[in-house]
């Protein structure tokens, strides 16, 4: 279940305007200007932003330190989605302000996964015949 497009499918205007509005997401909820308890509560990591191509919607991939009350974490922010737009747009100075839609990052499930299927000695043995 694959996310990720290959960077070249995005402009880099796209690439640039998501990651200044990862980095502005991110810095709110280090600072925890957002004022719920719910995520002050958590450390959540925002680990891409992707743009659509009219800028004008963004999806925020997020991930709470050590996979802790995701859902929780995810519900939370979207409650909180006016606040984290408005500041997004001060802060960018784009003529609109993107929509931000928040989502659980599982890019690092994925790969969990993967290396426990790559550990199994079956698959670690059909791997060593073939070096």
């Amino acid at each position: 279940m694959a996310r990720h497009s290959a960077p070249e499918d995005q402009s880099v205007r796209l690439l640039k305007v998501g990651e200044r509005v990862r980095h502005i997401l991110s810095e709110l909820l280090a600072r925890k200007e957002a004022h719920d308890d719910v995520l002050s509560a958590y450390t959540v990591s925002v680990t891409e932003v992707r743009m659509s191509p009219d800028l004008r919607n963004a999806k925020v991939y997020v991930k709470s330190l050590l996979g802790e009350d995701e859902a929780k974490v995810l519900k939370a922010l979207q409650q909180n989605t006016a606040f984290f737009q408005k500041e997004v747009a001060e802060r960018l100075g784009l003529k609109f302000a993107p929509k931000l839609q928040f989502r659980e990052d599982e890019s690092f499930d994925e790969a969990s996964r993967i290396d426990h299927l790559l550990g199994d000695p079956r698959v670690r043995r059909d791997l060593d015949e073939e070096a």
